[in-house]
């Protein structure tokens, strides 16, 4: 039985095969990603009503793909307080937004407290809102600065109304790549075992991959097998997010971005290989909204949400500073020949548009 065959029979691809599915053609290859996609979830593309705070750009990281962090490039240094936060989850609240999501640099000096106070002063305020917070690299980055350990802060994260963790801080798993593009930061075995750990929680996290960069091929099947060995063992992982990196204010140098048949291709050669990972997201942030729009028939099943405001990818190039208006987003995946679905975080189907 050939490849293709195999694949859409349910076998699990292995890393030469699923490195060889990159050769295979383009069109072939994005009708066995759709077949995957359609067997899941049909015509169906999910998103969620929700904005982007990232409350600190001050970072004691220094890595060179980052066009956020303050301590390169960036001379504009802020840290937000704690009532300009609140203020604006007061704001997404009063418009039906159902998640904020919190993510920002490795701030040496607000003190963990500051971190923690802000999820329990939203979380009590807007007891239905779901607050998503802290990726891998922020926790191991807490862990060290406060001397506590994965389990102390994991446990603080839970206590203080955190309900689920981005997937943010894994960049390309093999370590040769992380050391050019992010030493010092999380390593891959710590950000699996921060996941690994959360999800003993029975707690629900993401998981990306940023590609596009110095990373080869190989590099990416490694980071997808890792993620389906750890799927595996602990089902945690809601969705799959391959961001796109972007070449603009940072120190990686790379002069010609990563190609659209390229990116389709490895979100083909996602939802293939993550057999075991539910949703498959691409993050229109990263590659454009019509480009994520296409990659729905490469695979893909989500389109992240609305948004709203975007600091990180933003710095960088994207054009994601002020998000998609509702009836905007909804009226091009209309457009597009898909069903928009309004979820919650962890997908449960809210609203059929």
């Amino acid at each position: 039985m050939n490849l293709k065959k195999r694949i859409l029979a349910g076998d699990r691809v292995s890393f030469d095969e699923a490195l060889a599915l990159y050769d295979m053609d383009f069109f072939e290859l994005g009708e066995i990603a759709d077949a995957l996609r359609q067997k899941k979830h049909g015509k169906k593309t999910y998103f969620n009503i929700n904005r982007h705070i990232n409350p600190t750009n001050v970072c004691a990281d220094v890595c060179k793909f980052c066009a956020y962090s303050a301590t390169r490039k960036n001379p504009n240094q802020y840290t937000m307080t704690h009532d300009e936060i609140l203020n604006i989850v007061k704001d997404i609240d009063s418009r039906g937004a159902k998640e904020v999501h919190i993510v920002s640099a490795h701030n040496p000096n607000t003190g963990l407290e500051w971190y923690l106070e802000i999820f329990k002063k939203i979380k009590t305020a807007y007891p239905h809102l779901h607050v998503k917070a802290l990726t891998a690299a922020e926790v191991d980055f807490l862990s060290r600065h406060y001397g506590k350990s994965y389990d102390e802060i994991l446990d603080l994260m839970v206590q203080n109304g955190v309900d689920s963790m981005p997937g943010g801080g894994a960049e390309i798993f093999d370590e040769k790549v992380r050391d050019y593009i992010c030493k010092g930061k999380v390593t891959s075995e710590q950000w699996l075992q921060i996941h690994e750990k959360w999800h003993e929680r029975g707690k629900k996290s993401n998981v990306t991959m940023l590609f596009g960069h110095v990373e080869s091929r190989a590099n990416r099947i490694d980071h997808m097998i890792r993620i389906r060995e750890l799927q595996d063992k602990t089902g945690g992982f809601n969705c799959f997010i391959p961001l796109v990196y972007q070449t603009q204010n940072n120190y990686l140098n790379i002069k010609e971005p990563i190609t659209a048949n390229e990116i389709l291709k490895t979100m083909a050669v996602s939802r293939i290989v993550l057999d075991n990972v539910p949703h498959l997201k691409a993050y229109w942030v990263t590659s454009t909204v019509n480009l994520a729009l296409v990659a729905q028939e490469f695979g893909a099943n989500d389109l992240d949400g609305t948004i709203e405001k975007e600091s990180i990818n933003s710095a960088a190039g994207a054009k994601s500073a002020n998000g998609v208006k509702l009836e905007d987003f909804t009226a091009l995946i209309k457009n597009s020949g898909f069903i928009p679905v309004e979820r919650d975080s962890v997908y449960n189907e809210i609203k059929v548009w």
